[in-house]
């Protein structure tokens, strides 16, 4: 599917792209309210995170009603397909594939009936790293995967594998079971559920409504439906909340390993992590870059709009102003037309154009988030030095991306990362930079205000706070075998079930 969040819409190739976003999760249990309408603007807010799917799960206490679809959460739903989704309690999703491919069987919530009559709908951001033994697990007392290939469904699974147990008892026995990141949002007809991973390594927040309860990946999604902070949910914690109140309790003793690149690229700028404003730690990020990587030049301008918090924070280190010298076009990344071969060679002009009178005969330090393949830099550095720019010098707010991710973050695969097979001097003739500089890994772990020790920076060190299997047991497309799925044809929304 086309990205439309627009915060990757500078990309010029999507068969080539950056680091894929995750997943969003959010649950409401608010009775009295349209928790339809809730979960579908906190999944709004939480568009970024996910762009190939979006799903609810509605309870009325009777049943739960599914709706789901391949699309942006505006292609997915509109007033007609919310109308019939009502009741007290609701489950949403956004998603990027992190384990199975861009299926309509592989969307969320995850709908499956358990062996004591009630039904789970969950969601799941994250990724868990022990996909196998767990396939195996449910192999061994003849579960049927009935057409997925997602660690999401083997967490359903688990959840629901054993008769006469309640939902809350095989959360707590079931959860431990689970290696790699996870945060679960998931119900059954009377209660919602939410779990965190032990390493918290992906952000999972709890909001209070007047008369209910909110949970969701970022806080922004308590703004925009209103909602109060209240806390994380703590790694290794499992809650619930019903018509009793909220109850909650460790199924795993904490090991906080936040990751690192929440606070670079993955978060909005304006949601809070562990106490600290993801775009006040991008600002901090561009004013240790401007220490680190000083030189002379006339304007600093952002990639927009991933590098515009560190340019600001460059600009302001610096004493160089900060300007525009690049505008984007926020509804290229929503075609579905895809560019002939000639119009794709000009590149980045479907998606920035250069503001020629602000750049030309100008030295300029220009601010992104990442690099990982180089492709982005490399034309826009052409493109500004086509526009009349006479230095180019580009700032990275990141440490060079050299490791796979297998906690949640779809990264080109080792060997496509520029960074594993070049040096900065390499990478700075591959884009044709006049001068490359990246911030370094501890001045970005400065810029979150967190101990290094409650970090997961395994995608620029290499440390891996998470025990991995053996590398044939890693990958996407791992439950898939060798028969990789097929996205089932959508025409229109037909995606509705009610169990």
């Amino acid at each position: 599917m086309p990205r439309g969040d627009g915060r990757l819409s500078h990309e010029l190739d999507p068969q080539l792209p950056g680091p894929q976003d995750e997943c969003g999760v959010f649950g409401v249990w608010a009775p009295g309210e349209e928790v339809a309408k809730l979960t579908y603007f906190g999944m709004y807010a939480l568009q970024h995170r996910g762009q190939e799917a979006a799903g609810m799960a509605v309870s009325d206490g009777s049943g739960i009603t599914v709706y789901k679809d391949l699309g942006l959460v505006s292609q997915v739903f509109d007033e007609q397909t919310l109308a019939p989704l009502t009741g007290h309690m609701a489950v949403g999703h956004t998603r990027y594939s992190t384990t199975g491919g861009s299926t309509w069987e592989n969307s969320q919530p995850t709908l499956m009936a358990t062996n004591t009559g009630t039904t789970i709908a969950l969601a799941h951001n994250g990724n868990l790293v022990n996909t196998a033994d767990l396939a195996r697990e449910l192999a061994e007392i003849g579960h049927d995967p009935g057409g997925t290939t997602s660690d999401s469904f083997l967490a359903a699974a688990m959840l629901t594998a054993n008769a006469d147990e309640s939902v809350w008892s095989a959360a707590l026995r079931t959860l431990p079971k689970f290696r790699g990141a996870f945060c679960l949002v998931f119900c059954d007809e009377q209660t919602l559920y939410a779990a965190r991973d032990a390493q918290g390594v992906h952000p999972l927040v709890l909001g209070r409504l007047d008369r209910g309860w909110v949970v969701a990946s970022e806080t922004v999604a308590l703004d925009i439906v209103g909602a109060t902070f209240v806390r994380e949910v703590e790694p290794g914690e499992l809650i619930a909340v019903d018509e009793h109140g909220l109850r909650s309790e460790r199924f795993a003793n904490p090991d906080p390993k936040g990751c690192l690149f929440e606070y670079v690229y993955l978060a909005r700028p304006d949601s809070t992590i562990a106490g600290r404003n993801v775009y006040a730690s991008r600002v901090e990020i561009g004013r240790r870059l401007a220490k680190e990587h000083p030189v002379e030049a006339d304007l600093v301008i952002p990639v927009p709009e991933s590098g515009t918090p560190a340019a600001i924070g460059y600009a302001e280190a610096s004493g160089i102003p900060y300007g525009q010298g690049l505008i984007k076009n926020s509804y290229v990344g929503r075609t579905f037309i895809q560019p002939s071969q000639a119009i794709r060679e000009r590149g980045i002009r479907l998606k920035l154009n250069p503001l020629r009178e602000n750049i030309r005969g100008k030295r300029l330090v220009v601010v992104d988030d990442t690099i990982v393949r180089g492709n982005t830099q490399r034309q826009v550095v052409r493109l500004l030095r086509e526009a009349g720019a006479l230095e180019v010098h580009v700032r990275i707010s990141a440490p060079p991306v050299t490791w796979p991710c297998f906690y949640g973050i779809d990264f080109a695969t080792k060997a496509e990362l520029i960074a594993d097979g070049l040096d900065t001097e390499g990478i700075r003739r591959s884009i044709g930079a006049d001068s490359l500089g990246y911030v370094s890994l501890d001045g970005l772990i400065g810029a979150t205000e967190q101990p290094k020790t409650r970090l997961c920076r395994a995608c620029f060190d290499g440390v891996y706070p998470i025990e991995l299997p053996a590398a044939d047991l890693l990958g996407k497309h791992l439950l898939e075998g060798l028969d990789k799925s097929v996205a089932r044809p959508v025409n229109g929304k037909t995606a509705g079930a009610r169990l």
